[in-house]
């Protein structure tokens, strides 16, 4: 082999540089002066611990320990969802707002729905518009079915066409046992993440052409659940179960579904619904040792929305830090 490989560079140092076996053994790493700068992905960012923080939910970006990195400065876009248009619900922060950074950048115009938080949401919106793409913000409660219809209606309305719906947002809190868990609570996290998944995909399909996408976020408790977080991950799992159900009934209609689960994720969910300890040590059971950032799980995003996952519907795409989801 070692001969054949040094025939082959004498063969392009005398001949045609053009030919494919030339052009190949060019980029080719053991030929080439220019080493790929690979990043180690378990010091890629800051390890646990974490200062110890809290935070009254819904949680504040700005406040946090270190600030979560959304790809602002990052990600960088090849037109791969040009002329799109997106609904996202939990827009305004955490993976959200990493996703339609990454949209706007690919080409997308995006529409942002958020409870209230709405200095996030704006400075979600900046960055979209500085994609050169539109942004609108639609504050309110996904609870409230009119209010998810409403959301559709705007994207119509404001945008043009909805063919990207994300159903990102979600309510979690923590408990140590069962009857800690009211009926109050345990109705809240389902309403906004199961109701308002239904509620959202029925009335955006409604104006979604062959081609189009919707893209639901899991998570590594729908497959491993905390007991903690128990109603949070029920609804995890459920979606799980939406994902793979809904695919299937709208595959005649042209329309992919997909969901993308992430594992432990730095975002103002973390300091706002887990107590201090917790937050000083998250992400490091996983065995890249460290929580992942939001603009890691936006990639996942951008490849199911494209045309590139043209004969992908119905998977759950993990982004957990090597947890695994069997």
């Amino acid at each position: 082999m070692e001969l054949m490989d040094g025939l082959l560079v004498a063969l392009c140092m005398t001949t045609d540089h053009s030919a494919p076996a030339c052009r190949a053994q060019s980029h080719d790493p053991v030929f080439s002066s220019e080493r790929p700068m690979l990043q180690d992905p378990r010091k890629k960012y800051p390890q646990p611990p974490q200062t110890p923080q809290q935070q009254p939910m819904p949680g504040d970006t700005d406040a946090m320990m270190p600030k979560p990195d959304h790809g602002e400065e990052s990600y960088e876009g090849s037109g791969r969802l040009e002329g799109r248009a997106a609904v996202i619900t939990g827009g305004d922060s955490g993976i959200g707002r990493a996703v339609a950074i990454a949209f706007a950048r690919e080409g997308a115009d995006v529409l942002i729905s958020y409870l209230d938080e709405h200095d996030d949401a704006d400075e979600t919106a900046r960055w979209v518009k500085e994609a050169g793409r539109k942004a609108v913000v639609v504050p309110g409660d996904i609870q409230d079915e009119a209010h998810c219809r409403d959301i559709i209606d705007r994207a119509v309305k404001e945008l043009g066409h909805i063919d990207i719906l994300v159903n990102n947002a979600a309510h979690q809190a923590s408990f140590e046992s069962i009857e800690d868990i009211t009926a109050e609570e345990w109705d809240k996290t389902f309403r906004t993440n199961i109701h308002s998944m239904f509620y959202l995909s029925q009335a955006a399909l409604k104006h979604m052409p062959p081609g189009s996408t919707i893209i639901n976020t899991a998570s590594i408790n729908a497959d491993d659940p905390s007991p903690s977080l128990l109603a949070y991950a029920t609804t995890k799992g459920a979606i799980a179960n939406f994902t793979a159900g809904l695919a299937q009934l709208v595959a005649e209609k042209g329309v992919r579904v997909n969901a993308v689960a992430p594992g432990p994720i730095w975002t103002p969910l973390i300091p706002s619904t887990m107590p201090e300890e917790a937050v000083k040590n998250f992400g490091k059971n996983t065995p890249l040792g460290r929580a992942g950032q939001p603009a890691e799980l936006a990639p996942a995003y951008v490849m199911l929305a494209s045309e590139e996952s043209s004969y992908v519907t119905g998977a759950i795409v993990p982004v957990t830090g090597g947890r695994p989801m069997l």
